[in-house]
Formats: structure tokens, C-alpha cells, sequence
């Protein structure tokens, strides 16, 4: 029997996977990765490892998640080191946590190699902190993906009134009801806001405005997916510490 390796391949810059994630992806006998990693980490493949592209649109999935779910567990009852590789961590709106329970019904061994997620690299990248001492002492991670009804009525209140620092992930396509919610609960017009494009690789581009207009500047950016969208206090510390950006623009690699 074999094994599955839930893999976290990171934010984006490829020399941000871990070490163990690089020795699993190395000793791979078939790799199953998604849109966001790095292409660069499969060419650290051995030769002759099958890789399965099973990438994820906003509005399409190329392969669907049952679908996944069974060629893991296909894959594995051959005997191979199965390595599901995913953008950031797998357990942050990753669905390793169904790929897992998926694997322990059908008696497969697994194993979870986190991830850099996005939700704090690419901030980092802009020169944002998710907490500091005088600007968030609370950090919080959500999908963009949340729908109206009185459950998401009560955590966007709970976001809006009881967290400092907050990581959108998914949610451009949403901005505008992400705004109306937050200040619909309270959160301040002027909370500092951020929108972070293709962080922590050669294509990041950071917009910055408040919760009021941020929408706005993205637009006028173009700012699409992938992005992290940053809501906080911490997103004024940019000003001062954005490093990456500018390294890039002097030529200098990081």
C-alpha cells in the first residue's frame, strides 16, 4: 500500500516551500498540483513521475474534488507516494481536510506537510505585519466566498466589531458586499484596506485605500484573482516597511 502526502507548496515564491515539502515532491511517484504553485517545484520531480494538473477557476474546476479524492486513493492502493500539491497550506481553504477523511475511509496512510499560507506571506511581502503591537493584536483568516443569511450576519458582526486584522482570501469578486458588511457592522469607514495581486512572486502588485474605497482603487488598478485583500490597522505600516516591491523594482532579488 501506498501513501498520500498532503503537500503545502506555498504563497507563491517557490523557495517557500518547506523543507519536507521538497523531499516529498522529490520522492513522488505521482504528483496531483494545483493553479497556484509554483512550476518551478515540479521540476524537482524524479523522472517518470506521473503529474495530474488539477487546477481550480474561480468559476470552473478542471477535475472536481470527488474526482481527486479518488485518484489519490486510486493511486495509492498501487503502491505510490502520491503527493496532493497545493497553493499555500492544506488546510487553509485547501480541502486537504476531505482529501484526509477521504483517505482514512478507504484505509490509507497519509501525511500533512503545511504550508506558508497566503493569508500571512503575501502581506508580509507588501510590507504588511497581520499583528503588531500598536495596530492588531488579533488576526483572522476568511473566505470571500460567504453568502447572505443570518448565520454570516452574525460572523461578519463578530469580524467587524472583535478582530483587528483581517485576510480575505477569495473574495475580489465580493469586494463590494465584504464592504458593505464590515461597515454595515461597525468596522470604521476608515479602516486602512489593502488588495495584494500574485503576492510573494515577480507579478505582486499592492493597491492601498480604506474600507470605504478600496473597491474603487482595485477597479481603477485592475486588480484581479489572485488577490489577498488585507482590512486593518496594520495595512499602515506598508509605508514604511514595503521591501519587496521595491527590491524588484531596483533589480534586486530578494
Amino acid at each position: 500500500m501506498g501513501k498520500i502526502w498532503l503537500v503545502g507548496a506555498g504563497p507563491g515564491d517557490p523557495d517557500l516551500i518547506t523543507v519536507k515539502g521538497l523531499k516529498a515532491i522529490q520522492q513522488a511517484d505521482v504528483i496531483l498540483y494545483d493553479r497556484l504553485i509554483s512550476m518551478e517545484l515540479l521540476d524537482h520531480a524524479k523522472e517518470g513521475t506521473e503529474l495530474i494538473f488539477c487546477g481550480k477557476l474561480p468559476d470552473r474546476h478542471f477535475v472536481q474534488q470527488e474526482n481527486i479524492n479518488e485518484i489519490l486513493v486510486e493511486h495509492a492502493k498501487e503502491g505510490k507516494q502520491v503527493v496532493r500539491l497545493k497553493g499555500g497550506d492544506p488546510f487553509v481553504f485547501g480541502r486537504g481536510g476531505e482529501e484526509a477523511a477521504y483517505a482514512v475511509q478507504h484505509g490509507i496512510d497519509f501525511e500533512v506537510v503545511p504550508g506558508i499560507t497566503s493569508g500571512i506571506a503575501a502581506p508580509a511581502y507588501a510590507g504588511i505585519p497581520v499583528t503588531h503591537r500598536d495596530h492588531g493584536a488579533s488576526f483572522a483568516i476568511v473566505t470571500g466566498h460567504r453568502k447572505e443569511g443570518a448565520d454570516e450576519e452574525m460572523k461578519w458582526a463578530s469580524l467587524a466589531k472583535g478582530i483587528d486584522t483581517i485576510a480575505i482570501y477569495m473574495g475580489v469578486k465580493n469586494l463590494p458586499y465584504i464592504q458593505e458588511q464590515l461597515l454595515k457592522h461597525g468596522k470604521p469607514p476608515e479602516t486602512p484596506a489593502a488588495l495584494i495581486h500574485w503576492g510573494t512572486t515577480a507579478k505582486q502588485q499592492t493597491v492601498t485605500g480604506t474600507l470605504t474605497d478600496i473597491y474603487d482603487v482595485a477597479q481603477k488598478e485592475g486588480i484581479t484573482n489572485p488577490s489577498m485583500i488585507i482590512v486593518g490597522e496594520v495595512v499602515k505600516m506598508r509605508d514604511t516597511l514595503q521591501w519587496f516591491e521595491e527590491q524588484k523594482a531596483a533589480g534586486i532579488e530578494p
